[in-house]
């Protein structure tokens, strides 16, 4: 139980020394952060079946890979329950208003490390550069303030592992 809570601590730490404000940075995290709404996940895969089988496998990949995401991120948000910052830090405020009550993990960050995956797993290292992508979403999500820095790094490791798990399971 020490460990959980030098880990919160931590977390705490690493997040109130990011600090916040409304410059552009707080407005390109929103940017970023939107980019990962769910819509690319969607979009892309889809017009990359158009063009061909990679974009198929792509399609059926993405697919199978949200189906099995979706429902393990809620079963665990909704069963460890983890207060946002704005409700865990007396005083502290986030620059966003999160559509849910709980953080851990990230939802958003699950999905760019998830898509990430499946990209660069069907298109080799030319699809390299969407972990970047999915890192800056991560971010934004704790600079914004609705996530502690572990919910996010759970939330990337929670989709990478679902992305290979899937892909796996098909070949």
């Amino acid at each position: 139980m020490s460990v959980l809570k030098d880990i919160q601590v931590l977390d705490r730490r690493l997040l109130l020394l990011l600090g916040q404000s409304q410059s552009w940075l707080a407005q390109n995290a929103r940017r970023v952060s939107r980019t990962a709404d769910g819509h690319l996940y969607v979009i892309l895969p889809l017009l990359l079946s158009m063009a061909g089988d990679a974009g198929d496998r792509l399609l059926l990949a993405t697919a199978l890979a949200f189906a099995a995401e979706r429902p393990v991120y809620w079963v665990l948000k909704n069963s460890l329950r983890r207060r946002r910052p704005a409700q865990a830090l007396p005083g502290f405020t986030s620059t966003i208003i999160a559509s849910d009550e709980f953080s851990f993990p990230s939802g958003h960050t699950s999905a760019a490390f998830l898509f990430s995956t499946l990209l660069c797993l069907q298109f080799g290292p030319l699809a390299l550069p969407v972990y970047g992508w999915a890192m800056a979403v991560g971010m934004s999500r704790v600079y914004l303030g609705v996530h502690f820095p572990t919910d996010t790094l759970v939330g990337a490791a929670l989709g990478m592992s679902l992305a290979l798990a899937v892909t796996a399971s098909l070949t």
